[in-house]
C-alpha cells in the first residue's frame, strides 16, 4: 500500500460516537494493521473518548463543541506534528470501509488529494430531494473548478500525503461544509491535484441519522452558500 518507511494515519473525528467507535476502530485495526487511528473528540457528552481509547486508539479532546472542521483541523495538525507521510480521514459511525483506504492511498502516486465518491459507480447509495440537488450542483460547479469529474464533493473519506498535510494543519476551513466544499475550492488554487475513487458506503453501525426533508431543504441552502463563499474568499 506504501512505501515501508511510509507512516500513515486515519482520522476520526468523533461527536457522541460511543455506540459505534469501538467497532469502527477494530475494523480498521483488523483491515489496515500498519496504520495509527487518531479519534479526535469533538466534546463529547457521552464517553467516546474513553472507549476509543479503550480500543487502541490515540484521542485527542476537544474543549469545545467546534464540529467537524475543527475536529479535523487538529487531526492534521498532529499528522503534521508527528511527520506521518499520510493521512486519510474517515467517519466514525462506521459508513466508511478502511478496506477502500488502500486503493486510495495508491492513487496518491497521481494526486495529492483522494476522495472516495460514493455516486463513482460502486454500492447502491443514493440520495434524494433538495440534498440530491445541492450534491448535483456542487459535483458541477467544483468539477470544474478541480479540472476532473467530480460526483461527491461532500465526501468526507479522503486522503492526502506530504505537503497538503501541512497545508491543512494550518489552513483546513472549520466552517459548516467547509471541510468539504472550501477544501475542494483552496486545494486545487494552491496548485494541487485531485482524484476521486469509487467507494461503496454503508449504513450508520450507531447514533441517529440527521436527515429529515426539513433539513435537506436547508442543506440546499447552506451548500449554495458554502460554494459561494468558497468561490469569494481569497
Amino acid at each position: 500500500m506504501t512505501a515501508t518507511n511510509e507512516r500513515l494515519l486515519t482520522i476520526l473525528p468523533a461527536w457522541n460516537e460511543a455506540e459505534s467507535i469501538t467497532a469502527v476502530i477494530k475494523e480498521i485495526q483488523r483491515e489496515l494493521p500498519e496504520v495509527d487511528i487518531l479519534v479526535v473528540d469533538d466534546c463529547s457528552r457521552d464517553t467516546t473518548a474513553a472507549v476509543a481509547r479503550a480500543a487502541g486508539a490515540k484521542v485527542l479532546r476537544l474543549p469545545y463543541n467546534l464540529g467537524v472542521g475543527g475536529a479535523r483541523r487538529l487531526g492534521y495538525r498532529y499528522a503534521a506534528e508527528h511527520h506521518y507521510d499520510i493521512a486519510v480521514q474517515m467517519d466514525a459511525d462506521g459508513q466508511h470501509d478502511p478496506r477502500y483506504v488502500r486503493d486510495m492511498v495508491d492513487a496518491l502516486a497521481t494526486a495529492d488529494l483522494v476522495i472516495g465518491a460514493r455516486f463513482a459507480g460502486e454500492g447502491a447509495y443514493r440520495v434524494s430531494g433538495p440534498r440530491q440537488w445541492a450534491m448535483k450542483l456542487l459535483s458541477v460547479a467544483l468539477s470544474a473548478i478541480a479540472g476532473t469529474r467530480l460526483t461527491d464533493t461532500t465526501s468526507g473519506f479522503r486522503a492526502c500525503r506530504g505537503e497538503l498535510i501541512e497545508f491543512y494543519s494550518r489552513n483546513f476551513p472549520v466552517e459548516y461544509l467547509g471541510d468539504t466544499v472550501d477544501t475542494i475550492v483552496q486545494t486545487r488554487r494552491s496548485g494541487y491535484l485531485i482524484s476521486q475513487i469509487p467507494v461503496s458506503m454503508r449504513p450508520r453501525q450507531g447514533g441517529t441519522p440527521s436527515a429529515s426533508p426539513a433539513k435537506s431543504m436547508v442543506y440546499l441552502l447552506r451548500s449554495g452558500l458554502a460554494l459561494l463563499l468558497a468561490l469569494v474568499r481569497r
